[in-house]
């Protein structure tokens, strides 16, 4: 990922290549990569609902994205997205493409966090050293207050949000760490389906990720249709992942890749492929959408026939 939390992610992951995967780790991103993202605009996205991200008053430390024109959604059509970052970091704008993409198509998208990064971001602080080791910013706990804020403002009259969200469209994600931060939240009730990005729990079930454990049981607390979207053999995640696939037993679940690493799409107008698969995915599992389903289900199933996309399946035909 490109900026702050892909230089955690390139780092950290660097000095566990030879303890949790046999893939290398991502590269560094230089100082003009790192510049040019920050001067990448925000954007509204491509769906129905022009989106903008804020921070609300009152869940400081988060970010949220959100339809900007909140009256042009319909009673109870809002969906609740829970976002980790990548590295687990606080800089709740490092996706901040992909999320405000899948804002468009009518969701709440909350990141643990500050905007720490694009345009008009306060300058960055130094990079932690090579190789060493990568301490979580952000908690589980700080990624599911999300949920508890969103659920209460629904029920506030006051609220902006009042009577906008739909309490059974629920959803976790992230990407890399963040993706362990979304399965960790997935055992909740009140999740209807996980995205996992680009991630997946540590084979030799050790983390060198201080302040983000989670082991290959938490794979059985699994209770809705879970998506993990990866960066092909060069994704330094993609046998963690793989192995959970092969893993998860009890959902339907599935496993899209493309060859193109572990950063994913997220730096690509509006998120990419990946968000665009990712937006389907929910709109299928929250909303029924039997269209966005046909992306994934079935002998001919659009992604079954894209040249640049691989899936895998379990429990869905």
């Amino acid at each position: 990922m490109v900026g702050r939390t892909r230089i955690l992610i390139g780092l950290s992951l660097a000095a566990l290549a030879g303890r949790a995967s046999a893939q290398p780790a991502p590269p560094q991103p230089s100082a003009a990569e790192t510049a040019a993202y920050d001067a990448m605009p925000d954007t509204p996205g491509d769906g129905r609902y022009p989106a903008l991200k804020r921070v609300e008053p009152g869940l400081p430390g988060h970010v949220v994205y959100r339809p900007a024109n909140l009256q042009a959604v319909a009673p109870q059509a809002l969906g609740v997205v829970l976002w980790g970052n990548g590295g687990c970091s606080d800089d709740g704008a490092s996706a901040r493409l992909h999320l405000a993409e899948i804002a468009s198509h009518g969701y709440v998208v909350i990141a643990p966090g500050g905007i720490l990064s694009g345009p008009r971001s306060p300058p960055r602080g130094p990079s932690p050293a090579p190789g060493g080791p990568l301490t979580a910013r952000t908690t589980v706990p700080q990624v599911a207050a999300g949920l508890d804020w969103a659920l209460a403002e629904n029920r506030r009259r006051a609220s902006p949000y009042f009577g906008r969200i739909d309490p059974a469209m629920i959803a976790v994600s992230g990407h890399s760490c963040g993706g362990l931060q979304a399965l960790a939240l997935a055992a909740d009730p009140r999740v209807r389906t996980a995205v996992i990005h680009n991630s997946g729990v540590f084979n030799n079930g050790v983390s060198p990720i201080s302040g983000m454990r989670i082991e290959k049981a938490a794979l059985k607390a699994l209770h809705s249709p879970t998506l993990y979207i990866m960066g092909g053999p060069t994704d330094i995640a993609f046998e963690n992942g793989s192995d959970d696939f092969a893993r998860i037993d009890t959902v339907p679940v599935a496993l899209v890749s493309a060859p193109v690493g572990h950063g994913g799409t997220f730096h690509q107008p509006n998120g990419g492929r990946a968000t665009a698969i990712a937006a389907a995915w929910l709109d299928w599992q929250l909303r029924g959408d039997a269209s966005a389903g046909q992306l994934f289900v079935g002998k001919d199933c659009r992604l079954c026939r894209d040249p640049e996309w691989t899936i895998k399946r379990k429990r869905m035909d």
